[in-house]
């Protein structure tokens, strides 16, 4: 669909939309990241993969997670139970908004990709404390076929630190019954996961797993359901780009998660996945120079869905 030679081109022809974007400094140790990163690798259905750029340079996962964290709370959890608690909606707030639970949707978060959602949906994964975290990276490495899969504690630290916010939306959904236990240990879970060091393969692994109704292609292992995996892309859809999903869906056609490490997921049912990394963010909290190269990737490899 692509030739090598033409990957690295266009990861050049992109290289300016680093510039227009800033690495995240909420949480401190994000912001030692080099802006001018950029990388990206296509993995198809039958495992065949290419990078270019600076595709091996590990960034966390961060908020990518979450398309994990949700996947394992959907074989853990009936549908209609975990709906109960978090909806299945878009949200025009920010992804750590508290506004959304306070006077929106009867305390439920919206989705399972804010944080809220994801915070949530850890919680209803079953093995209570350390056993929900066990199971969600076991799970995350099948989907990435990585198996060496470790956490940066430094940027663990930093996110346990400073995580203020992410306390107050936890602590409110506890006093709404969203959510119920140690909110200290839950929070911990999910700082730990969220600080999961990832590269582009990982990640192009992972989309073409859920491209691939829950197959991964290159261990040939089935990590998912078929129904999960198209539920999560679903949300994906709708939900994966923060305040940007409708502008990113109308630019690519595109199924994706990002996350404010820099890194952008995208699965493309019955062709395959992308994953790209480009810490410095746009004003929305996505890949600046990420949305750049799969836009282009998107028209030249017909990927759209719609």
């Amino acid at each position: 669909m692509i030739t090598q030679q033409r990957l690295e081109e266009l990861v050049n022809e992109c290289a300016f939309a680093t510039k227009q974007g800033r690495v995240a400094s909420y949480i401190p140790k994000l912001a030692e990241a080099d802006p001018q990163q950029l990388g990206v690798y296509w993995m198809d259905l039958a495992g065949h993969g290419m990078g270019a750029g600076e595709w091996e340079k590990r960034v966390t996962v961060q908020s990518i997670v979450k398309v994990a964290i949700f996947l394992q709370a959907l074989a853990d959890c009936p549908l209609d139970e975990l709906t109960r608690r978090i909806s299945l909606n878009a949200t025009a707030e920010t992804f750590n908004s508290i506004v959304d639970l306070e006077v929106k949707n009867h305390h439920r978060p919206l989705n399972p990709y804010i944080n809220s959602g994801a915070i949530a949906s850890l919680y209803m994964v079953s093995g209570g404390p350390e056993g929900r975290f066990q199971r969600v990276m076991e799970l995350l490495r099948k989907l990435t076929a990585n198996n060496a899969l470790s956490i940066d504690e430094q940027v663990y630290v930093s996110e346990k630190q400073t995580g203020h916010r992410n306390r107050a939306i936890a602590y409110f959904m506890k006093s709404t019954q969203i959510i119920d236990g140690d909110v200290e240990q839950l929070l911990d879970e999910y700082f730990r996961l969220c600080s999961v060091k990832v590269n582009c393969r990982d990640l192009a692994v992972m989309a073409a797993t859920l491209a691939n109704g829950g197959k991964n292609p290159v261990t040939g292992l089935c990590c998912a359901q078929k129904s999960f995996c198209k539920t999560a892309m679903a949300v994906m859809v709708s939900c994966g780009m923060y305040g940007q999903s409708g502008e990113f869906l109308v630019r690519t056609g595109m199924p994706a998660k990002s996350g404010v490490g820099g890194g952008i997921m995208s699965a493309i049912p019955s062709k395959g996945g992308l994953g790209v990394v480009g810490p410095a963010l746009n004003e929305t909290g996505n890949s600046a120079g990420g949305i750049e190269l799969l836009s282009r990737l998107s028209d030249e490899m017909d990927l759209s869905i719609l």
